[in-house]
């Protein structure tokens, strides 16, 4: 059987602009490591510049691509880094002005797990800046869901048929023995560096290891660069330093930061958080209330994850930093504003019951701009019901968890322009559980590197909108954009409308039902989906597997379907497989439906596995303009429609280019 390492062996990079490595005579700037020419207009507008490590001048070696989980190279922006031993370096050339830097990385975990640190050193142009401390304390995950950071540990669940979370059913026959430790994952953290000075376009920034390293390797992923603007200055406010707190981070400035609240809020003033490093060990409660700092590389909100003494009612055992709205049942919070400043937390391990997530409960009429969540379990995540939110601008990465979640209820709410990489489960999702979420945008953020689940996730709810996206690099068990009937979500309703999003090297190997997914997927698990569903005007590029897919359970196949979605103006650019994966009852429509470079047959059409006499259990609509294809002809054949079993449950998996100008 074709795996998905072999599909990791398609170029990770497109276009022929892309230098070798060791070969920058000029900088190589991408956007999820594609030409950003390919996803203009889609996802976040950042203020960073971002250059892939394998693009780079390094002595060091290039590794991937590979799109095998568990590798250092599978969960790599692009499915390549470089790495370095000591005294190696790899060396980037600066695109434009910049007095920022942010590394992404990885080092190895202690033997016992816990993590180490090590040095990494900066210079330009061949004088050394600054002296970097790299931790692996907040990466390497191992074993069953929800994981243990104990690389020695024995199975979680050793009556578990293996799989990595609890969307699928148990098995009754027990695990068999693993080699430890077992499935590592979760390698990669980031850092951020002031470097004390503005350099321009053309110089020269070279990370180093250095010699005697307790590093054996250090990976470089990639490097970010920007031009940092003065911190912001908020006259007039009530500014948490009269109130007592510390900015350099020796003492907890909690208490200090709620005077400064109650003060504001019967003055009607706002507060103000100036730079400095602030000690917070606990959430602060936020209501009616405008919190700013000096800009989130000034002002910085780090706090300890505390062991409570006994459970809290809602399940916890830790505290940390965080900003909470009041929960919904006490009626929750409303005119919240927080802006401008970074929630660093200290979670290093996945209890779902914590409530150590940057920005939580229930917010309504608020605004949430230009945070920096870095280190919580998730960084936002909201209890409804709760309406009009607006959380854009932020950037969140590092996460044990979701990096945002509209969980129950949440209505007529706006996530956009946000930058979320490295987050340990969906990047963005709306899980309609008891209450459905509805009227929420999705729009223009840029979604890298989900370890685990998928980029975008829509579990139930009425009249959603994805929009604008750019999701690249889902590692496994999910894939770019899911829409899926589970975790107790009601049901879909209304309309929901998946447009004009790029997804690159998604469409992943699940691997509990050891079949690929596809770059966006439906799953009817637990009822059916039968909203009125429109893909139109997407990109779908190098997909690992399928492009699209329909999924209904075994034990569900012949109760639940999937019907009334419609595609439509979808450019499909690589598929290693099918374009279409139809593993359910159900129903969909195309049209302007272009591909290319399609892998395998363009309709993998197995239903529901039942092989009636007259055909398929899934039918196909061809309402005009569908054409290109592949290896086996047009993707959409005449033969195919409208119901033609096809099925071939591990279809052989042909590597597609890297993708190109249209």
């Amino acid at each position: 059987m074709v795996t998905a390492a072999t599909v990791g062996l398609s170029g990770a990079l497109g276009g022929t602009a892309f230098a070798g490595a060791g070969d920058a005579a000029a900088p190589v700037v991408t956007r999820a490591a594609l030409d950003p020419s390919l996803v203009t207009g889609r996802g976040a507008n950042v203020d960073f510049a971002e250059q892939e490590a394998e693009n780079a001048r390094t002595n060091g070696t290039v590794i991937g691509p590979d799109r095998t989980p568990y590798t250092l190279p599978s969960e790599a922006s692009g499915r390549k880094a470089v790495k370095l031993t000591p005294g190696q370096y790899v060396e980037f050339t600066l695109p434009g002005r910049a007095n920022a830097l942010t590394v992404r990385y990885s080092i190895p975990d202690a033997p016992q797990g816990g993590g180490i640190t090590a040095p990494l050193d900066v210079s330009v142009n061949g004088a050394k800046r600054k002296a970097m401390t790299l931790t692996s304390q907040y990466a390497w995950l191992y074993n069953q869901y929800p994981f243990s950071n104990d690389p020695n540990a024995d199975l979680l669940h050793p009556d578990w048929w293996i799989t990595e979370c609890s969307c699928v059913p148990n098995a009754t026959t027990p695990a068999p023995t693993i080699t430890k430790p077992f499935r590592p994952s979760h390698f990669y953290d980031e850092q951020r560096l002031l470097l004390g000075r503005t350099y321009h376009a053309g110089d020269k920034v070279r990370l180093t290891v250095p010699a005697g390293s307790n590093a054996a390797w250090t990976v470089v992923d990639l490097l970010d660069s920007q031009l940092v603007g003065a911190p912001h200055v908020v006259p007039g406010a009530a500014n948490v330093l009269a109130f007592g707190a510390d900015p350099f981070g020796r003492r907890d400035s909690a208490a200090a930061f709620d005077k400064a609240i109650a003060v504001a809020k019967r003055a009607r003033l706002k507060v103000y958080v100036p730079p400095g490093t602030y000690q917070v060990n606990r959430h602060i409660v936020v209501d009616d209330v405008t919190i700013e700092g000096a800009g989130n590389w000034y002002t910085i909100i780090k706090g300890h994850e505390v062991a409570l003494g006994s459970p809290a009612p809602d399940g916890s055992v830790h505290t940390g930093v965080g900003f909470y709205g009041r929960d919904a049942s006490a009626g929750g919070s409303h005119n919240v504003h927080l802006s401008g400043f970074t929630i660093e937390g200290d979670v290093r391990e996945r209890v779902d019951t914590d409530q150590v997530n940057g920005v939580g409960g229930a917010m309504s009429d608020s605004t949430i701009d230009g945070l920096y969540v870095h280190h919580t379990k998730v960084g936002m995540w909201f209890d409804g019901p709760m309406t009009n939110l607006r959380v854009t601008n932020n950037v969140i990465a590092d996460q044990i968890a979701d990096g945002l979640n509209f969980h129950t209820g949440v209505t007529n709410s706006v996530v956009a322009g946000n930058f979320l990489r490295n987050t340990g489960d969906d990047g963005l999702a709306m899980w309609s559980e008891k209450t459905a979420d509805a009227r929420n945008t999705f729009d223009h953020n840029t979604v890298q590197t989900p370890v685990l689940a998928n980029g975008v996730a829509i579990y139930g709810g009425a009249d959603n909108t994805v929009s604008g996206n750019l999701i690249a690099d889902p590692i496994r068990e999910g894939s770019a954009i899911h829409a899926g009937s589970r975790f107790g979500a009601e049901a879909f309703t209304g309309r929901l409308s998946i447009a004009d999003n790029t997804t690159v090297r998604s469409g992943t190997y699940d691997l509990n039902w050891k079949i690929g997914l596809g770059a966006v997927w439906f799953y009817a698990l637990e009822k059916s989906i039968d909203a009125d569903i429109e893909v139109v005007g997407d990109h779908f590029l190098d997909s690992t597997y399928n492009a699209i897919m329909f999924v209904s359970d075994w034990p569900v196949k012949d109760r639940y379907s999937i019907t009334n979605v419609h595609f439509k103006d979808l450019r499909i650019d690589g598929t290693g497989t099918s374009v279409v994966s139809a593993r359910a009852a159900g129903s969909a429509s195309f049209q302007n439906v272009v591909a290319r470079n399609v892998g395998a047959v363009g309709v993998n059409n197995c239903g529901s596995f039942n092989f009636p006499s007259t055909g398929s259990e899934f039918t196909l609509t061809d309402l005009g303009g569908n054409s290109g294809g592949g290896t086996t002809g047009p993707w959409l054949a005449p033969w195919e429609l409208p119901n033609t079993i096809t099925c071939d449950d591990h279809p052989p998996v042909v590597a597609p280019p890297a993708p190109s100008a249209w």
